[in-house]
C-alpha cells in the first residue's frame, strides 16, 4: 500500500513543477512583446532644422549654391533619414534579438529547470526505487536468512537425529557384542566344567583303578600269607605228629626209631620234592592257590622280567652318537593280558631322541602274553614296573 502512495505524490510533484516553468516563460515573452511595442526616447540630440538656416542664405546667394545646397539638404536628409532608419531596424533587430535571448534564456531557464526538477524527481524516484529495493532486498535477505536458518536448523536437526540414529546403532552393535561375548564366556565356562567334569572322572576312575587293584593285591597277598600260614601250620602239625611218633617209637624201641627216622626224613624229603612239583606245576598252570611262598612267585616273576627285557633288547633301536654313560628310566604298565596300556619316561636321559627310542622298544615288544603264566596275585604286582635302558643293557 505505501508503493502506490508513494508513486501518487511523485506524479503531483512533477505537475505543479512544469506548470511554474511555464508561466514565467509566458510572463517573459508578454514583457518583451510589450517592450517591442514601446518606442523609448533616443539619447542623441534633434539636428537643428538647417533648413531654414539654408533657405535664408540662398536669398543671398546664387542659384546655383542653392541648388547645390538643396541638393545636399536633401542628402543629408537622406542620410540622415536613413541612419535613423538603420537605428530604428538595429533597434528593432536588437529588441527582437533581445526578445529572442530572453525567450531562449526563458526556455533554457525553463528547460534547466524543468531537467532539474526532472533530475530531482529521478533522483527521487531513483532514491524511493532505491529504497524499495533496498526493502524488498532486506526483505529477500530477511526471507533467505529465514529459509537459511530453517534450513540450517532442518539439516542440524537431520544431523541430531542422524548422530542419536548412530548412538542407538552402536549401542545397540554393543550391546549385541556384550551378549555374543558373554553367549561366547558362557560357552568357554560349560566346555571348561565338562572338561574339569571330565577329567575330575577320568581321575575318579583311575583312582578307583588303582584303589581297586592295591586291593586286589592287598587281597591276594593276604590270601596268600593265610595259604602260607596255613601250610605252615599243617606242617608243624604235621611235623608235630611225626615228632610226637617218632618219640612214641624211641620210647618203643630205639633202632625202630632211629630206622622210623630215616624213614621219615626220606619221607619228608620225598613230600617235599612232590610238593614242591606240585606248586611248581600250579604256578605254571596260573592257579593262584599253588602259590606256596613268596620265594616262589619272585623266581616266577624274575623270569617274566627276563622274558620282557630280552624282548624289549631286540626291538631297541639306539640312536646314533649317544655317550656310554646315557641312562633313562620308564615306567611300564600292561593289562591283564599282557598288552601296554601306558608307558612313560620315569628319569630322563636328557636326550629326547634317546628317550623315545626306549619307548617305542617297549611298545614295540608288546605284548608280553606270558603274563598270563603268572599266577593271579603275582600278576598285579608284575603288571607294572620300571625298566632302565642304558647303550648295552636293559635292566
Amino acid at each position: 500500500m505505501a508503493k502506490p502512495q508513494r508513486r501518487t505524490t511523485s506524479k503531483r510533484a512533477g505537475s505543479v513543477g512544469y506548470g511554474l516553468p511555464t508561466v514565467l516563460a509566458v510572463a517573459l515573452h508578454l514583457g518583451l512583446l510589450i517592450l517591442s511595442v514601446i518606442k523609448w526616447p533616443t539619447s542623441e540630440p534633434e539636428t537643428p532644422n538647417n533648413a531654414i538656416v539654408q533657405a535664408t542664405l540662398i536669398s543671398t546667394e546664387t542659384r546655383t549654391d542653392q541648388a547645390q545646397q538643396a541638393a545636399e539638404a536633401r542628402t543629408r536628409a537622406a542620410e540622415r533619414q536613413a541612419e535613423e532608419e538603420a537605428k530604428r531596424d538595429a533597434e528593432r533587430q536588437a529588441e527582437q534579438e533581445a526578445e529572442r535571448k530572453a525567450q531562449e534564456e526563458a526556455e533554457r531557464a525553463a528547460q534547466q529547470e524543468a531537467e532539474r526538477q526532472a533530475q530531482e524527481e529521478a533522483e527521487r524516484q531513483a532514491q524511493a526505487e532505491a529504497a524499495e529495493q533496498a526493502r524488498a532486498e532486506a526483505e529477500r535477505r530477511a526471507a533467505e536468512a529465514e529459509a537459511a536458518e530453517q534450513q540450517r536448523a532442518q539439516q542440524e536437526a537431520e544431523r541430531e537425529a542422524a548422530r542419536e540414529q548412530a548412538e542407538q546403532e552402536r549401542q545397540a552393535e554393543a550391546e549385541r557384542r556384550r551378549q555374543e561375548e558373554a553367549a561366547r564366556q558362557q560357552e568357554a565356562e560349560r566346555q571348561a566344567r565338562e572338561e574339569a567334569e571330565q577329567k575330575a572322572r577320568e581321575e575318579a576312575e583311575q583312582k578307583a583303578r588303582e584303589e581297586a587293584e592295591r586291593q586286589a593285591r592287598e587281597e591276594a597277598e593276604r590270601k596268600a600269607r593265610e595259604e602260607a600260614e596255613r601250610q605252615a601250620r599243617e606242617e608243624a602239625e604235621r611235623q608235630a605228629r611225626e615228632e610226637a611218633e617218632r618219640k612214641a617209637r624211641e620210647e618203643a624201641e630205639q633202632r625202630a626209631k632211629e630206622e622210623a627216622e630215616r624213614k621219615a626224613r626220606e619221607e619228608a624229603e620225598r613230600q617235599a620234592r612232590e610238593e614242591a612239583e606240585r606248586q611248581l606245576q600250579r604256578i605254571i598252570e596260573g592257579d593262584s592257590d599253588a602259590v606256596s611262598n613268596a620265594e616262589q612267585g619272585a623266581e616266577a616273576a624274575n623270569g617274566f622280567i627276563q622274558l620282557v627285557r630280552r624282548a624289549v633288547e631286540q626291538a631297541w633301536v639306539i640312536p646314533p652318537n649317544v655317550g656310554n654313560g646315557t641312562t633313562a628310566e620308564v615306567e611300564v604298565r600292561l593289562g591283564p593280558s599282557g598288552e601296554v596300556f601306558a608307558v612313560s619316561i620315569r628319569r630322563s636321559s636328557g636326550d629326547a631322541a634317546f628317550d623315545n627310542s626306549a619307548i617305542q622298544a617297549v611298545e614295540s615288544a608288546a605284548p608280553f602274553s606270558e603274563l598270563r603264566d603268572l599266577p593271579s596275585g603275582v600278576q598285579r604286582d608284575y603288571r607294572q614296573f620300571n625298566l632302565r635302558f642304558r647303550p648295552g643293557d636293559i635292566r
